[in-house]
């Protein structure tokens, strides 16, 4: 079951959910069960029916062909009516606990993912671009289960933090796997760029990563100044990584430890900025 819902994935879904309701609410509550739980499932639900979408295609790749579907251990029809369980109990419990806008928002991430990028990923690498309001959407739907509102302009800069964030997130995944992927038939950037022309598109996008990262203390999200500086070390230490790339010719170890580090980064940003609202708690 947890290969089926991509547990490692849909629980940082989960956790960028929860960010978004503890920078609305300006504290840590009980209140914030029920929609990361509602969200949980419907990211599992959604993880569920991509593994039904792409059953034919993770059949053709080392790194999928064992996947529950594709080896056997269970039925695409199965897998389906799992999802829909999963998507329907979390719609509920979220648009209960969060309310009509909180569920409305888990449904279009649900069809952005599922509708859009699933099959727009089979015609073009680039769909990775506006595939990306997938890693946008979870934390306004914490925030406004929170009450917030969904035009604040602290929740536009933390939903375009993921947005960025999800672009060189996916690329670098595409460029370690990139061999794994064509065989498949998916598109790769392989046949448009060069190996050193795609390093520096990697390299751009990490720098418009750390840059969003930088502007948070700009919209009142952090207030405290030893918070601001360890976001400015993070993203010192990110950028001295992510240089390597620039050398040339990075082989796929290169590619490897950017992919690695990148979703480090994502971490820490989520801790530091969870840290800043309980230090308001405590002091």
């Amino acid at each position: 079951m947890s290969e089926l819902t991509k547990i490692k994935i849909t629980i940082f879904v989960t956790v960028t959910t929860i960010l978004g309701y503890i920078c609305a609410a300006g504290e840590i509550n009980y209140g914030v069960i029920l929609p990361a739980l509602g969200i949980l499932f419907i990211a599992c639900g959604s993880a569920a029916i991509n593994h039904y979408q792409e059953r034919r295609t993770d059949a053709l790749m080392d790194r999928t062909r064992n996947r529950p579907i594709p080896s056997g251990r269970i039925s695409p029809l199965n897998a389906l009516l799992i999802a829909i369980t999963l998507v329907t109990a979390g719609f509920i419990l979220l648009t209960l606990s969060g309310g009509i806008l909180a569920g409305a928002l888990s449904l279009l991430n649900l069809f952005w993912y599922n509708g859009l990028y699933t099959p727009l990923k089979k015609i073009n690498p680039l769909a990775i671009i506006p595939g990306s309001m997938v890693g946008a959407i979870p934390p306004a739907v914490g925030w406004v289960s929170a009450g917030g509102s969904l035009m604040d302009p602290q929740i536009i800069i933390i939903s375009f933090f993921f947005f960025i964030w999800q672009i060189p997130h996916f690329w670098l995944l595409l460029s370690v796997l990139g061999k794994d992927y064509e065989k498949a038939g998916f598109p790769t950037f392989s046949k448009l760029f060069s190996r050193d022309q795609f390093s520096r598109i990697i390299f751009m996008w990490i720098a418009a990563t750390v840059v969003t990262s930088l502007m948070l203390p700009l919209f009142g999200i952090v207030r405290n100044p030893v918070i601001s500086f360890a976001l400015l070390s993070a993203g010192i230490w990110l950028t001295i990584k992510a240089v390597k790339l620039l050398k040339p010719g990075p082989d796929k170890l290169s590619f490897r430890f950017a992919f690695r580090e990148i979703n480090i980064f994502a971490l820490i940003i989520v801790f530091l900025l969870s840290i800043d609202k309980m230090i308001k708690i405590y002091l």
